[in-house]
């Protein structure tokens, strides 16, 4: 082959490449299941939330998703759930009456640390507010929201470190936990992710 059929050969792949190239790289990309992964560290009632629905609802969008609980998120994980809302040093949590007439329950009640700090059984009366309201409202619950991701195919994972640390056992966990890991087992996960999140 001549230099100059060469470069016709080239100019022509190339050519073909940039039209054919894009098409082929968005089929591959429409044909991604997206994934997420989430770390859950926290074990009160209000930051259970947020992975749960999170992860609830990406699986419903036929999304891949991973939970990794570590230190107090392992709460999450117990066959008994006891959440409570811990409002101190949470200023931007107002509390809501659930009872009563609509213009009472829409005030938010803001209260002061040393109120929150110095009452006994403060905590306990914050949650059963929150507790109240999110029945009133129709939220689900945690262990429904749990549920869900069950029944979804959400893996949760248990930080096997954490689990050591604070001296629990393997049956103390829902029997759905199937891997209990390290930081290092779980990172490779979260790097594939589309979408990495800290809560």
């Amino acid at each position: 082959m001549s230099d100059v059929q060469d470069e016709r050969l080239e100019s022509w792949l190339n050519s073909r490449l940039d039209e054919l190239l894009p098409q082929k790289l968005e089929e591959i990309e429409s044909s991604k299941t997206p994934s997420m992964s989430i770390i859950a560290t926290k074990g009160t009632m209000d930051w259970a939330y947020p992975p749960f629905i999170l992860a609830s609802t990406a699986a419903a969008l036929g999304w891949d998703v991973n939970i990794f609980f570590t230190f107090y998120g392992l709460a999450l994980l117990k066959k008994k759930l006891n959440l409570d809302v811990s409002p101190l040093g949470n200023p931007a949590m107002p509390m809501k009456m659930p009872w009563g007439p609509k213009w009472f329950k829409s005030i938010n009640w803001n209260m002061p640390n040393l109120l929150m700090a110095g009452v006994p059984g403060f905590e306990k009366v914050a949650t059963a507010l929150m507790s109240q309201t999110v029945k009133n409202c129709g939220v689900a619950t945690i262990e429904e929201l749990r549920g869900l991701c069950l029944e979804a195919g959400v893996n949760m994972v248990a930080c096997q470190m954490t689990v050591e640390l604070f001296g629990f056992e393997h049956d103390d966990f829902i029997d759905d936990v199937k891997d209990y890991v390290g930081a290092a087992s779980f990172l490779p996960i979260a790097q594939k992710s589309d979408v990495c999140l800290f809560i």
